[in-house]
């Protein structure tokens, strides 16, 4: 029987039997090498998008972050000014009463000196024209001064203001020890 199978059929049957259990094997083997390989992808793939995700996450926690902080930046920032326009507000609403205090004491004390020179005896050689001259720019000197000294305490407390609100750090930390004068 086995000479029977050994004829060129039988042997070509053989063959072909083996090719085909080769090319099988070899088949099986292809598949399992893939199927490493595309567990190997499908993994790396997941943790890609695993890290994907942790970015996305992290960036939007900075970002919330960063407007949170950027909001109480705003917001100190803010704070120091209103506290600098108020301490420059109350400094000139004080350095003007007391400029004003003393120009109406000085009004009341050449009212005062006026009414004593009342009765002596006028300086000779001058007008009563010539007096009443002088002393309507001397009562005019006054009002003048104090509108120039209000200007000037103006101008000082604005210099004053620039320069708190300069040394203001609007970007970071608090300035405030910068600030205090």
């Amino acid at each position: 029987m086995i000479l029977r199978l050994l004829n060129w059929q039988g042997v070509a049957g053989i063959a072909v039997a083996f090719v085909l259990t080769i090319m099988l094997t070899v088949q099986k083997l292809e598949t399992v090498r893939w199927k490493k390989g595309s567990e190997q992808f499908e993994k790396l793939y997941h943790q890609e998008q695993a890290a994907f995700a942790t970015t996305v996450a992290n960036t939007r926690a900075a970002a919330d972050a960063a407007r949170a902080a950027d909001l109480a930046n705003a917001q100190r920032v803010a704070a120091e000014q209103r506290a600098i326009n108020q301490r420059s507000e109350d400094e000139y609403e004080a350095r003007l009463a007391d400029a004003r205090a003393r120009a109406e004491r000085l009004r009341i004390e050449a009212g005062a000196a006026d009414r004593s020179s009342a009765g002596a005896a006028p300086v000779p050689g001058l007008s009563a024209a010539a007096r009443g001259i002088d002393q309507a720019a001397g009562e005019n000197r006054l009002p003048d001064a104090l509108l120039a000294t209000e200007q000037a305490i103006q101008l000082d407390e604005l210099i004053k203001w620039v320069k708190a609100q300069a040394k203001l750090d609007n970007n970071g930390a608090s300035g405030a020890s910068s600030v205090a004068q």
